[in-house]
């Protein structure tokens, strides 16, 4: 007979496995994603070109309309709040972070050298929020997933401090 302990620990592995492979299936589809985004750019230029070739000799529009479509590629690029934290690779560009990730980095980054960390309570005032609870773990836990993604480190105490790299860009 199995104990209760064993089942609850049996269930927890399954579902251990089952995120990792949720997780390796965004990444998949997030390349995925970033390809199709490359291409439906190329075909939104190509679609302007002909445009302009095919259009009056008018510049004023052909400027408007260049820049209409240039203003609409570009506010569809980057993460959004809540899209995945991609795993770090050297050579990692910070914009393949979502803006509050990134912001993040940038507060643990900013602490002095030989800093023992921060804390999630500390980021939270930093970032402006009401120091309540539900803040505060919601800054835990978007700092933690940082951690698990190796875009930062925790110490033992649960302070965040920047990962420790060789790479002179690892900030950047």
């Amino acid at each position: 007979m199995t104990s209760v302990m064993g089942l609850l620990e049996e269930r927890e592995t399954a579902a251990r496995v089952r995120t990792e492979e949720l997780l390796a299936e965004a990444e998949r589809v997030l390349a995925e994603l970033a390809v199709a985004e490359g291409v439906l750019e190329r075909r939104v230029i190509a679609r302007a070109e002909l445009a302009e070739a095919l259009a009056a000799p008018d510049e004023a529009v052909d400027a408007r309309r260049q820049a209409a479509a240039e203003t609409a590629m570009k506010a569809n690029t980057g993460p959004v709040a809540g899209s995945i934290v991609p795993r770090w690779r050297p050579g990692t560009p910070a914009e393949a972070l979502a803006a509050d990730h990134r912001q993040l980095i940038e507060l643990v980054e900013g602490e002095p050298a030989g800093s023992e960390g921060v804390s999630a309570k500390e980021l939270t005032g930093r970032l402006g929020l009401e120091l309540v609870p539900a803040k505060i773990e919601g800054v835990r836990s978007r700092a933690k997933r940082l951690v698990e993604r190796e875009c930062l480190m925790a110490s033992p105490s649960g302070r965040f401090m920047p990962r420790a790299s060789s790479d002179p860009d690892a900030g950047s």
